[in-house]
Order: structure tokens, then C-alpha cells, then sequence
């Protein structure tokens, strides 16, 4: 399978144009004979890339304080606990801040207002933030989510999931897909069994088929 990935990856890339601004580069799982009506067969995964995602990742922190400066030093955006309420009240407000933002973090006494009043938005987009401890520094969290992908089936058949950027060597890029396709892989009760299509893009270039035999 390797080799029919990196065929496919070098495919994708050759045959994409060239864009204003930089592409994703996406994997795209189709699964068959898995009953995703069934929670615990879905696939819900946190991978860390081991070349990270190309792409400047923003993270966000509902925090006051001391976590609230150290959360600063890490380049981690500071929402004010005492906002959290108003921010459920107004959806537009709160679609625009979990749109904006790639991940969450928050102090651990505010979770339980965060999922109250924010969690009908964060929750659907896999944004609910991550408890960070008053002991943990949260720049260290941010630091290893930078790299990470989460990969989320749902009840979805298929599922996409990025990789990488094009300004990201080929090389990069296959080390990434093959870490996420051997995770997902791993989480299936067939493996590559229970899966019907596989496919590679950029963002807006064509889909190449990967050629799967089971």
C-alpha cells in the first residue's frame, strides 16, 4: 500500500495548478461494513504528524491568571472566563471565535461554564476545549497540538482528513499520510477490509484514486 500511496500522493501533486495561496493536502477514507450507527465503531482519532501541518495552527484559552500568562508566552490567544456566557448568548459571536481557531484549551473550573454555554457550538466541530491543570503549562499542550490532526468519521461513511501543505517536501508529506492511513487503519476491526475507497488531494486539485485490494 505504501507504494500505491506515494503514486498517488506524487499524482495529486503533479496535477494540481498552481494556487495564489497554499493548499492542503488532504487523504480521504471511504469505509464499507462498519455499522457507524454504533459510537464505538466510529473513528476518532488525535494523530501527530511527525512533520507537522505546514500551516500556522491558532489555539485559544479560556483562562485568567497565572495560566493566563503563561498561556500568553505560548502564543495562545486568552478568551476571559467572565465572556463565556455572554459568547453562548450571541451564536454568531461564538460561531465566528470556533471558526477562527483550531483548537481550545481552558482552566479546568471553567469547563463545566464552557460546555453550558459554548458547547452547542465547539461540540459538533470536535473544538471542546482540552482541561489543562494548574500544574501544566499550557504552551506545552499548544506546542504538541500545532502538529496534531484530529481525525473524526461521525457517523459519515467518509471522512477527510489534511496531511500536510503543498509547501511541505513530498518526502513530509508521505511520512504524514502513511502515519494517519496506519492509525486508521489500526482502529478497524478488518483494517484496510473495511475500506471501500481511498483517495488523495490538494484543496481544490483533482481526486486520485489509491488503488485498494482486499
Amino acid at each position: 500500500m505504501e507504494e500505491k500511496i506515494n503514486d498517488a500522493l506524487k499524482s495529486a501533486l503533479e496535477r494540481a495548478p498552481e494556487r495564489k495561496f497554499t493548499e492542503s493536502v488532504e487523504l480521504a477514507f471511504t469505509l464499507k461494513d462498519v455499522d457507524l450507527k454504533i459510537p464505538t465503531n466510529r473513528v476518532q482519532e488525535e494523530i501527530r504528524l511527525p512533520h507537522g501541518r505546514g500551516k500556522e495552527i491558532k489555539i485559544a484559552m479560556f483562562a485568567a491568571g497565572e495560566l493566563a500568562t503563561k498561556a500568553k508566552k505560548g502564543d495562545i490567544h486568552i478568551i476571559d472566563p467572565s465572556t463565556i456566557e455572554d459568547l453562548g448568548g450571541n451564536k454568531s459571536s461564538a460561531k465566528k471565535l470556533a471558526n477562527k481557531y483550531d483548537y481550545f484549551l481552558s482552566e479546568v473550573p471553567h469547563m463545566g461554564l464552557v460546555g453550558r454555554y459554548l458547547g452547542v457550538v465547539l461540540g459538533p466541530r470536535g473544538k471542546m476545549p482540552r482541561p489543562v491543570p494548574p500544574t501544566v503549562d499550557p504552551s506545552m499542550m499548544a506546542a504538541g497540538l500545532k502538529n496534531t490532526v484530529v481525525v473524526r468519521s461521525r457517523d459519515k461513511m467518509t471522512f477527510h482528513v489534511a496531511i500536510g501543505t503543498r509547501n511541505q517536501s513530498e518526502e513530509q508529506l508521505m511520512e504524514n499520510v502513511m502515519t494517519v492511513y496506519t492509525r486508521v487503519t489500526s482502529k478497524l476491526e478488518r483494517g484496510i477490509g473495511n475500506i471501500r475507497s481511498l483517495y488523495i488531494k490538494t484543496s481544490m486539485g483533482p481526486s486520485i484514486p489509491v488503488e485498494v485490494i482486499n
